[in-house]
Formats: C-alpha cells, structure tokens, sequence
C-alpha cells in the first residue's frame, strides 16, 4: 500500500459510526418508552451497579438514528463497509450471536439439504450444528495426528483434492484456519484447487482475527481468495464475548447471505456487541500492525522460557512440514503436559484453584493459554513461575496415560438424519455398536468426540471415560452426567 492508499485507508477507518451514533444519542437525553424495560438502567439499580451505569445507558433497541442489524441503511451499514474494507473482504456482517452463527451462516450460504460439503473431522461443533440444521451431507477430511501431542492436524492439498474427486457434487470445502492448537493447512493451495472444481471455500477463523492484522503472521482467508471467512473478534480483537464478523468474497450473494443470517440471528442486536466490534475494528485497523507484533513477542518469550523449564512442550513452527502442517500460528501458547506425568486439564486445574491462573482450557494431553492484546508481561511471568513449581510439586511417572486425543469416526449417516431420528437412552456402557444421535465433546476445545450419525466404539467409550476421570468437561448428550447416551433405535 502506498503512502498516500496508507493514509486514506486510516483516514477512513478512523471513524466508528455505530459508537459515534451512541454517543449523539446518550447527549440528547431521549425518553425511552421503548424497550428494555430496565430504562436505560433505572429500573434495575442492581444490574446498574454491577455492569456500570455507561453500559446500561447504551443497551438499547433498535430505532432510526441506530439502524436495524436485520436490515441496515445507516450507521450499521457503514461500519459494516468499514468492516469489510479493514478485513479486505467485499461484505462484513456483524454477529451477535457468537462465532458459532457466522459458522451456521456460511454453511446454510453455501449448502441445502442434501448437498455435500468438504470438512475436516476436528471441526467445532457449530460446523456440524449446521449440518443438523441445513441437511447437508458431511465428506469428512480425517486429518492426520501429531502423535506425540496427540492432536489433529491440518487438511493436506492432496486429502482435500481426494474427497473433491470422489464426490465431484461437492458444494464447498471448509478449512480450519487455524486450528485451536495453531495448526495451518495451505489455505491458498486449497481455495486455487477449489475454485478449480467450481466449488466454494469457507474459512473457520474464530482464532485467526489476528492474521488480517498482523505481520509475519499466517495468511488470512481473505487475502487469498476464500469465499467466506467466520472471524471471532472477540477471541484475538479485543471486542465482546459473542461478537464476531462474517466476511465475504465477491462470488457470494451478501443479500441472500443476509437472509441467511436472519433465519438465525436475533433480530434484537445488543449494542452493546455491535458497537464493541465498531470501536474494536477501528483498533486493529490502526494498531493492528503494533499490537500483534507485540503479542508475537510475548508468546514467543513464554514459549522459550516454559521450554526452559523441563519436561513441558511449547510447540510452534518446528511441527511445520509443508503439508499436514503448512504453517503455524506463533501467537497459540499451546503447551504439551504428559511428560510431567498430568493430563492438560489436571495443569489447567492446578493453575486455576492454587496459583488464580485461568488458561483457555486443558485437554488429556494440552494446555492452551491465549495471549493476545489485553496480556502484560507480568502476568506471563506469573503463568512460567506456577508451571515451573508445579512441575517440581507434582511431576509423577506418567505410565498409564492416554496417548491418544483424536479417534477417527465411522460415519454411519448424516447428522441430521441421526439427530432428529427415532432413538433410545442406553447406559454409556452398553452402547458400543451403536449409532450416536448426540453430540459429546470436551469443551472447550468443542471439537466433537461423537457427532450425531457415527458409531460408537469401546476405544471412544474409554476416551470418554478417561476424559471425566481427569476432569475435562464434557459437554453435548442429554444427559448431563454422560452416564446414559441416545442411539438409533435398531442402528
């Protein structure tokens, strides 16, 4: 980018308009007879004092001098052509309900009932969320495994180039980008064979908002072609739980896409999301470039010194091979726990209840602690101290520990086929052979151990069984404490 592009460019994104438009509104002094019935926080001085009276000023609803999320003309369609323009995307949607919709938006874009999508098997569960809702049929990429860290990696050009031969049908191809640990698959290489075949690309990027903003960073879906991207801006932007974009190409409709979205998403669009991905995009427009080089910095401090320590793994670009593995998201302090003899969730535990350490979650064999914008370095320090003692306090022999954290599923049917087909609770114990019609999942990461439609098996039945025993939480069946699954009758 020019000097002068550079200079229009933050000229530009200088500006905030659904929180300039919030501003304009708090100085007139409006009466509400409108909703919420708290009134712009009167009306529940407990809730006042607790979030803060500049909250509840601007929890407002939707009315002219605001715009509507459902049908913007005004202050939200201009932040959202900022949006778009920062992400170098042709259309940016705002999402308030979460990664998890922009993931069901792009999918329900893309794909109806009976139509064939390409996914790799780690997927969140919102990607198969999506399935259940639309009908689409699952071709799923079964990634290749670190087995040492016993986690999933990326999809090869050559594993995505099989599934598109055999199911030439195929409507999209939908990439992890990156992975939860930080893994990359060759993105480019993907969306070039993709679009190839005349099929669509979808990028999973609710941990890559960074890679838009950052240098030396992993590509970002946008810059090479993708079709729709799934950004979580709370996670790495510096915005609200629950807020998030979705971005487009210029092959998508963005008006059939908006319908989309509004099958889903509330039509009560919190302004208090909306205006912090307004104000949080400004940010990484501007700063973007400083912030993240300062995060990279960070994290790759903390990986070295963890390192230092003894027998705990910080991973990083050494896993790169070129294929499985194309790149890796330095800023992801992803950290391997077995050798001291501790599940991940049994150190993620441990750094929360004796050192007030809260780390983004822990896996049988993992820990991930995200770094990111908000992170100062006394606080990293504090995080290499508690790993430091708690390898001397507690490292034991670690015969006996599961080793494997991704099992490859035998899809029986389609997810929505099993969700909403005849079934019958079983005893955990008793449902080996059968087919799952339930999700279950360690969350986080939300990456299914069972989705709905694939057979169940002892080695999964003794994963799950692992997993409780060391503390993860299972999240998904019906029942709550996981001790009885739903099956397809007579399946």
């Amino acid at each position: 980018m020019s000097d002068k592009s550079n200079l229009v460019f933050r000229a530009a994104q200088d500006r905030a308009p659904i929180h300039e438009a919030l501003e304009e509104f708090k100085r007139k002094r409006i009466v509400p007879f409108d909703v919420p019935g708290h009134k712009r926080g009167r009306g529940n001085p407990d809730l006042t004092a607790f979030l803060g009276e500049q909250a509840l000023t601007v929890d407002v609803n939707s009315m002219k001098p605001l715009d509507n999320l459902c049908h913007p003309v005004s202050v939200i369609n201009e932040a959202e052509t900022l949006a778009a323009e920062a992400f170098g995307a042709e259309h940016a949607f705002f999402m308030v309900n979460g990664t998890t919709s922009a993931v069901q938006g792009m999918i329900l874009t893309a794909c109806k009932k009976g139509d064939k999508i390409i996914v790799p098997r780690n997927v969140h569960r919102s990607v198969i969320n999506a399935l259940v809702l639309c009908g689409a049929e699952p071709v799923y990429v079964n990634p290749e495994v670190e087995h040492r860290l016993g986690i999933a990696l990326g999809m090869s050009v050559s594993q995505v180039e099989k599934a598109i031969l055999e199911n030439p049908e195929a409507k999209a191809v939908l990439v992890n980008n990156p992975t939860y640990y930080g893994i990359c698959s060759d993105l480019r290489g993907i969306v070039q064979l993709a679009h190839k075949h005349g099929l669509l690309v979808l990028a999973d990027e609710a941990h890559g908002t960074h890679f838009y903003f950052g240098k030396g960073l992993p590509v970002a879906a946008m810059e090479v072609g993708a079709d729709m991207a799934a950004v979580s801006m709370h996670k790495s932007g510096g915005s609200l739980t629950q807020s998030s974009f979705m971005l487009l190409g210029p092959a998508v409709n963005a008006g059939y896409a908006r319908q989309i979205i509004n099958l889903t998403q509330t039509t009560s669009g919190s302004y208090l999301l909306l205006s912090s991905l307004d104000i949080s995009r400004r940010n990484l427009a501007l700063n973007g470039e400083e912030i993240f080089a300062h995060v990279v910095e960070l994290a790759d401090y903390v990986r070295h010194e963890i390192n230092r320590i003894g027998d705990f793994y910080a991973f990083s670009k050494e896993l790169i091979n070129g294929d499985s593995v194309y790149d890796f998201d330095v800023t992801k302090l992803s950290v391997y726990t077995r050798d001291i003899g501790l599940a991940g969730i049994e150190v993620y535990d441990i750094l929360r209840d004796e050192y007030d350490i809260q780390i983004e979650f822990g896996d049988i064999g993992n820990i991930l602690a995200y770094v990111s914008v908000g992170d100062r370095t006394r606080d990293v320090e504090r995080l290499i101290s508690a790993l430091s003692e708690i390898r001397r306090r507690y490292k034991r022999n670690k015969a006996g520990m599961f080793t494997q954290e991704y099992i490859d599923p035998e899809v029986v049917t389609t997810p929505q086929h099993a969700f909403y087909a005849q079934k019958e609770s079983l005893p955990l114990h008793e449902t080996v052979g059968r087919v799952c019609s339930e999700f279950v999942m360690c969350y986080p990461p939300g990456i299914p151990i069972l989705a709905p439609g694939e057979r169940i098996t002892q080695d999964i039945i003794d994963y799950i069984d692992y997993a409780k025993e060391k503390g993860c939480s299972m999240t998904g069946p019906e029942d709550l404490n996981i001790e009885r699954l739903n099956v397809l009758q007579g399946v």
